[in-house]
């Protein structure tokens, strides 16, 4: 990374969701190369956009059936500000919203910072305050992503828009195999799709540990205590042609609801 700039391209993918338009590939003089270039435009759009430090994060790709969707190899992050976290029951206008999908997640709050750097999935589990069912919003504003790249990809935090979290309830997760936890994906009253957590790297707390370890921690210097982390989704998207009402059930967890108005 030595020699790069990432401020350019962080303002050209500022440029690109203010005026609402598709990313297609930035000019080779600016475009990052490498994924942790992506990740220091990711920092600078987090500072030009006002979101800095960061209200979590989200991880993207963490399950075959995601990877085979993206055709990327491997997980990929990127920062959530506060003002795209909502709880329950939220309802959010799908005009704010670029070709807006929604995914069944498992998402953590958490309790102590993990240093960027190598973590064992114990280490990151021992971070965890609370594990919650969660939606994450998704827009498709990308073209052919070969052309586009995954550091350009992780740079623009990886279709991010926003998050919805539910609320832990009363599930003793630390007690129990989360990795049998089955997700519902529900659009409107009706099951779009389902899977388990384990789907997500074999375990959700390998998705965290990732993370700790990633390109993207080290240039936010790590994950903090009171942070939200997207896991993953245990289904591809499914994209939204208009205003819709979504639940996710990962149970016993409390199922988590959103309604794009």
């Amino acid at each position: 990374m030595t020699g790069y700039q990432p401020d350019a391209a962080a303002a050209a993918l500022h440029e690109i969701r203010q005026r609402r338009g598709q990313l297609t590939p930035l000019p080779a003089g600016i475009a990052p190369r490498t994924e942790a270039e992506g990740a220091a435009v990711q920092r600078a759009l987090a500072h030009r956009s006002g979101a800095a430090p960061p209200a979590g994060f989200k991880i993207g790709a963490t399950a075959k059936r995601m990877q085979e969707y993206l055709g990327l190899t491997g997980p990929a992050a990127g920062f959530m500000a506060i003002g795209n976290i909502n709880r329950s029951g939220a309802v959010v206008r799908f005009a704010d919203f670029v070709r807006p999908g929604v995914e069944c997640e498992l998402a953590v709050r958490l309790a102590r910072d993990l240093p960027p750097g190598p973590c064992t999935p114990e280490e990151a589990a021992a971070a965890v305050g609370e594990l919650v069912a969660g939606i994450e919003i998704v827009e498709n504003r990308y073209g052919d992503l070969r052309e586009l790249g995954v550091p350009t990809l992780i740079a623009d935090q990886v279709y991010h828009a926003g998050a919805v979290l539910g609320e832990p309830g009363i599930y003793d997760w630390r007690t129990t195999d989360i990795g049998t936890l089955r997700g519902r994906l529900i659009v409107d009253a009706h099951q779009r799709d389902e899977g388990v957590a384990a789907d997500l790297m074999g375990h959700p707390m390998n998705c965290l540990a990732w993370l700790a370890g990633s390109s993207v921690a080290k240039a936010f210097d790590g994950l903090k205590a009171g942070q939200v982390i997207m896991l993953g989704s245990v289904t591809p998207p499914v994209w939204l042609t208009g205003p819709a009402s979504i639940t996710v059930d990962f149970s016993p967890l409390p199922p988590v609801q959103v309604r794009l108005a």
